[in-house]
């Protein structure tokens, strides 16, 4: 080339090039999150070629889906439905229970309420609940505070005949509090009253006001025996997911404010199990512990999924799994995958070991 100004002009454009494409200062801006309207059906979607997802290994995680008794099931991509499928006679309008994957929206909803000033997850609970809750002696009932609920560390009894009856003969003295870790339902389920006493108001209630009439969910809380469960079709599942991977945000409203509870939520919250927040399971620790049982494994609870990946994970596989490093959300529902029908089973690893080849991380 003779024109020396015309080169000249042509070595700054490759020089730029190169320092977009190289330079560690200069990252790719992430894809901004969609967030579907609160009102009406609309939620746009992409699809997995648009993604270079490989859509052979897809058809084969749907085969391994419907013979696992799947009913729902639903990835996002930056908050975009980048796969939807529906089994059987179930249908996008179908509700379904969550089971103990509503733990963490119970985590959630204590979080709103501190951030309100309405309660402290360090006071003992029962300045919310009143004394005798329990059938400890007061100075041991004492040492029980909100945040040991959040963390399954009560210390009461998870071997009791029945570890949801809530009334003070089931809940027995077994460890100080915060000594001993196990996934007991009981105290996780008196947390609804501790947000009730606080708040003045029903808990399906001040849940609807505060999250679910927020992000456009449907769905309620129904008794179940001593428990309550939520109900909802497999999009509001979904919505909730996506208010979990963008940090209890949803689009310009914020939900939950507090970033320190929010983080402490889907990080470890105590040293017994690593694998555990706030009522949420977390991935890639360097160990974990397992419901109904007091041994403590090595390694994550899925070392098939992405290491950052954290879960609100209930009986029979209903899930919603949440995945930062690649703005993933999966959302499953149905029957029992397979045995034992525990909030934590093997179908975690197998589901990610298809998921693994369809998104190519």
């Amino acid at each position: 080339m003779k024109n020396p100004v015309l080169l000249s002009f042509f070595v700054l454009l490759l020089l730029l090039s190169c320092a977009k494409d190289d330079n560690p200062d200069n990252p790719p801006v992430p894809e901004t999150i969609y967030f579907p309207p609160v009102s009406g059906t609309e939620w746009q979607g992409t699809t997995p070629a648009s993604l270079g997802w490989n859509e052979t290994a897809l058809s084969n995680l749907y085969i391994y889906l419907q013979q696992k008794n799947t009913k729902a099931f639903i990835i996002l991509k930056n908050g975009k439905i980048a796969a939807e499928k529906y089994f059987g006679t179930f249908t996008a309008d179908s509700n379904w229970y969550w089971a103990s994957a509503g733990k963490t929206m119970t985590g959630m909803l204590v979080g709103v309420a501190q951030q309100e000033g309405l309660l402290d997850i360090n006071k003992k609970t029962s300045q919310y609940i009143g004394t005798g809750w329990t059938s400890l002696p007061l100075a041991k009932e004492n040492l029980i505070t909100v945040k040991h609920q959040l963390t399954m560390t009560s210390g009461l009894d998870d071997g009791v005949p029945d570890d949801f009856c809530t009334t003070p003969a089931c809940l027995v003295y077994k460890a100080d509090a915060g000594t001993r870790w196990a996934y007991h339902n009981a105290p996780y389920t008196l947390l609804d009253k501790v947000v009730e006493n606080a708040t003045g108001m029903t808990y399906n209630n001040y849940f609807q006001q505060k999250i679910r009439n927020k992000i456009g969910m449907n769905g309620l809380w129904l008794p179940s025996g001593y428990n309550n469960i939520y109900y909802s079709t497999p999009r509001s599942m979904a919505r909730f997911g996506l208010l979990l991977l963008n940090k209890g945000k949803w689009d310009q409203t914020t939900i939950l404010s507090d970033t320190n509870y929010f983080n402490t939520q889907v990080s470890t919250s105590q040293n017994l199990n690593l694998s555990y927040g706030y009522l949420t399971w977390l991935n890639g620790k360097a160990s974990h512990m397992l419901p109904q049982s007091q041994l403590v494994f090595s390694g994550g609870i899925a070392p098939n999924a992405p290491a950052d990946m954290y879960a609100a994970m209930g009986k029979n596989e209903q899930r919603i799994y949440v995945v930062p490093s690649q703005q993933v959300v999966v959302i499953r529902m149905g029957d029992p995958a397979g045995t034992p029908h525990l909030a934590v089973s093997g179908f975690d690893n197998e589901v990610w070991g298809y998921l693994k080849p369809v998104i190519g991380y």
